[in-house]
């Protein structure tokens, strides 16, 4: 990853430079929007599939192209080096990739926070504490490394009282059934999956930290300056789709049963991720959320846990390095450097009516 930054920061810089040189952004007709599989992301396929993209699209004259990944990382890259215009990711990972690759990028849509879908497995033993001194499978530098970092913190423990094995996602569930794999921490589908072995022992999850691994919708905020009706589009397709999401409707569970079969579940492994996910269905909700001074301090966290793995750029010489911007205009750490903003502008449309 501090690769990457380092070669989109190298990257931004040139464009930035060449920028003077052109003039104001006409706006766009066109725009790519990626994705990938995660019960909190699911209704954008829906959408894609079900016409409430043309929908939203049509009404404001634009074109909406949206992409599922089936690599996350690869969807958040693409989405740096410009190749898309939105991509969905978490709260974190907008820090540590686009934001420190030198692409300022605007959380449009705060669409859920996990509550209980990342979770710290033990093997036989069913108290955190016995994780001192174990080797922890998960995959480096992702959520799942800073739930772990959280969950020491609750008990007085530091990552240097564990060890941390570095491990895909995709091998996460065959890695547990290995007689060496004691401890991993992980997601779901992938914490279901594992704890479907009377071995597994759930002993701490997000639900223990409320707020703090948020999903997001970002788009680049040059992209979104320039065209801010993209913005109000991607807020309508969303809430179309949520009301659908978690309606009990025949409609309504026809549409959970054809997210959880495209997430490789069914309706009801489908739902019991839902119930594991505080989604923000209704916009003044996710407006509220937004707009709490929780999220200065969630963001205040996360921003330390990247600096103290290298990941907020080659050589930062501290969190400050990249000036995230709150709704209320308000910044964390360096206001000339701002790359993460949140806005509460788009769902603020939408509850009001203004779309």
């Amino acid at each position: 990853m501090q690769t990457i930054s380092k070669l989109f920061a190298t990257l931004s810089v040139a464009l930035a430079l060449a920028a003077p040189l052109t003039a104001e952004a006409a706006p766009k007709k066109d725009f790519k929007v990626a994705w990938s599989i995660y019960v909190g992301w699911m209704p954008w396929g829906y959408a894609k599939d079900h016409g409430i993209v043309k929908k939203w699209a049509d009404k404001y004259g634009i074109n909406i192209d949206v992409t599922q990944f089936n690599d996350y990382v690869e969807s958040m890259n693409q989405y740096t080096a410009g190749a898309f215009d939105a991509v969905t990711l978490t709260n974190m990972d907008g820090l540590s990739i686009p934001a420190a690759g030198g692409v300022d990028t605007t959380a449009v849509i705060v669409g859920d926070f996990s509550n209980g879908n990342d979770a710290v497995i033990l093997k036989n033993k069913d108290k955190l504490e016995d994780i001192k001194g174990q080797n922890v499978n998960l995959v480096q530098f992702s959520v799942s490394h800073y739930l772990l970092a959280r969950a020491l913190e609750s008990i007085g423990l530091s990552e240097r009282d564990v060890k941390v094995v570095n491990t895909s996602d995709a091998d996460m569930v065959a890695a547990y059934k290995t007689p060496d794999v004691s401890a991993v921490v992980t997601w779901n589908p992938l914490v279901s999956t594992i704890l479907e072995d009377p071995s597994a022992k759930k002993v701490f999850d997000s639900s223990k930290i409320p707020g703090e691994i948020i999903d997001l919708m970002v788009a680049n905020s040059e992209v979104l300056k320039d065209n801010p009706d993209f913005g109000k589009a991607l807020v309508g397709i969303w809430y179309d789709t949520m009301k659908l999401m978690v309606a009990d409707t025949d409609e309504g569970r026809a549409a959970r049963t054809a997210m959880g079969t495209a997430s490789g579940t069914d309706l009801k492994g489908f739902e019991s991720q839902m119930a594991a996910t505080k989604l923000f269905d209704k916009p003044a909700d996710a407006l509220a959320f937004t707009t709490s001074p929780s999220l200065a301090k969630t963001m205040d966290l996360v921003r330390q846990f990247l600096f103290s793995k290298g990941l907020l750029g080659s050589g930062a010489p501290s969190a400050d390095v990249i000036g995230i911007e709150m709704p209320d205009g308000t910044v964390l750490g360096d206001k000339a450097n701002v790359k993460l903003r949140f806005t509460g502008t788009y769902m603020k449309a939408a509850a009001d009516g203004a779309l």
